[in-house]
């Protein structure tokens, strides 16, 4: 009961979760797809590159494409295109070894993988990386000078104190005798 629920939840949002990822709707930007591989911006009206599809994806757009002639929601192949240009820029997309499990125990195993694991796992790495990046900038946004912490603690320890205080005024007079 509980796993159908879960399944059911998932099914339910992961549609409507890229929508959603920047706390605001995305803007869904309607591609066309040509014969001759060109991608079309029907808002723009002009020709648009991979490159510039990724970067409006960058930017927090979603696309939409259309196969001009069969109107064929075409979107996954033209994302994995992008995805593999990417990778042969760099040499490589998935260790050899991982490229060759995936033939060899066939595509349910990867569409599986996709489906329940990978999908999740991006999300949540994230999720964390938004989370430490928002707490590392609230510590810079703190300012704290921690000599001046340091001082106040040493100074605090009321067993201490006395001596704290001797040695600080021996290096006060140090210096005004130097």
């Amino acid at each position: 009961m509980h796993k159908s629920f879960l399944i059911n939840y998932v099914a339910f949002f992961l549609p409507i979760f890229p929508y959603f990822i920047r706390g605001e709707m995305a803007e869904i930007i309607l591609l066309k797809k040509y014969a001759n591989r060109r991608l079309y911006d029907t808002d723009q009206s002009a020709y648009v590159t991979l490159n510039e599809v990724a970067d409006l994806i960058k930017a927090g757009n979603q696309v939409k494409v259309i196969d001009a002639k069969s109107e064929e929601d075409v979107t996954p192949f033209i994302l994995s295109q992008i995805i593999m240009e990417n990778a042969r820029k760099k040499n490589a997309l998935l260790p050899v070894t991982l490229l060759h499990l995936i033939i060899r125990h066939g595509d349910n195993v990867l569409e599986e993988f996709f489906e329940n694991y990978l999908e999740q796992t991006i999300k949540n790495y994230i999720t964390y990386k938004s989370a430490v990046d928002e707490q590392f900038k609230k510590w810079m946004d703190l300012g704290m000078d921690l000599s001046d912490m340091t001082q106040k603690t040493i100074t605090g320890l009321s067993p201490f104190k006395s001596i704290f205080k001797n040695l600080a005024e021996e290096e006060e007079n140090d210096k005004k005798g130097k």
